[in-house]
């Protein structure tokens, strides 16, 4: 007989979400229930042991659990955040420091080009170097309709998810060596995109093409480079998306597994395409959506 716990459908929350709301960037404290994040569970193998990363958005959600599972796994982790997130990245370096690994806190916006190549600098000195970066920091919100689509909220979105992505992973490239990993979380909206997010989406898949192309170009240097496809992922992104009580209450139901899954659920993809157990991997786009096909 299976026991509950060893069932997918079951192994995190499987029940509805209350009805709340947030500004973004969302705090973990004001998310219910907290997203899970590996803190009680993820063990490490010493998979990257020695190894320096950077990661984008990693104050909580997605970010914080690859931050956990890094340093678990023996690595040196920077986090990019915003200011206003800085309660969150204390946590999340706090975690960091109890896993033996220095952490390093850059609150910043990555739609500032002197910031980006800030973090990336900030990072090598602090480390000594830099061999895995992971492109995490997202924003997204919810439209009633594409003719109510505001340019400033598009632009917001646009320079985020792509302009960020881009000029962190350009500034950090000419310095990466050998046996680095460039790691981008993408969303299964790159595949099958909702209306209410058209901008978001549309990112998304650019986020693919990106990919893609730079691990044609970095496999000549011995750096591989791939992606992350979430699908509904329980973080204090989804209670800022603007969504109303019955949309947030339902999120996820509709996988086959029937539930949102919980950051912790990412962190392995992150670190098995981090570590040289992927080391014939590049190019490509890992999906993490609970069954939905990409």
């Amino acid at each position: 007989m299976t026991d509950k716990t060893s069932d997918p459908r079951h192994q995190q929350h499987d029940e509805g979400f209350p009805a709340q709301k947030q500004d973004q960037p969302g705090h973990t404290a004001q998310t219910h229930p907290t997203p899970d994040h590996g803190e009680q569970t993820y063990s490490g193998h010493g998979r990257l042991a020695g190894r320096k990363a950077l990661i984008t958005g990693g104050d909580s959600g997605i970010g914080r659990a690859t931050a956990i599972a890094f340093a678990r796994e023996g690595a040196d982790v920077a986090i990019v955040h915003m200011p206003e997130e800085q309660e969150d990245a204390d946590s999340t370096i706090g975690l960091i420091s109890e896993a033996g690994r220095e952490g390093l806190s850059l609150p910043g916006d990555l739609r500032d080009e002197g910031f980006c190549d800030d973090a990336v600098r900030r990072t090598r000195e602090a480390f000594g170097g830099l061999d895995i970066l992971v492109l995490n920091a997202g924003y997204q919100h919810d439209i009633d309709g594409f003719e109510s689509l505001k340019t400033d909220d598009m632009r917001r979105v646009f320079d985020t998810n792509l302009l960020g992505t881009v000029l962190t992973a350009r500034a950090a490239y000419p310095h990466l060596e050998a046996g680095a990993s460039i790691i981008v979380t993408a969303s299964i909206q790159a595949y099958n995109p909702s209306p209410g997010l058209i901008d978001y989406a549309m990112t998304k898949a650019a986020q693919v093409a990106f990919t893609k192309a730079l691990a044609e170009e970095a496999g000549e240097r011995g750096i591989r480079v791939n992606a992350v496809a979430p699908g509904p992922i329980w973080t204090p992104l989804i209670p800022g998306t603007g969504w109303d009580a019955s949309k947030v209450e339902n999120f996820g139901s509709d996988t086959p597994l029937g539930r949102a899954g919980q950051p912790a659920e990412l962190a392995g993809a992150y670190v098995y395409l981090a570590s040289e157990e992927s080391s014939y991997t590049s190019g490509s786009v890992l999906a993490v959506t609970g069954g939905k096909p990409l």
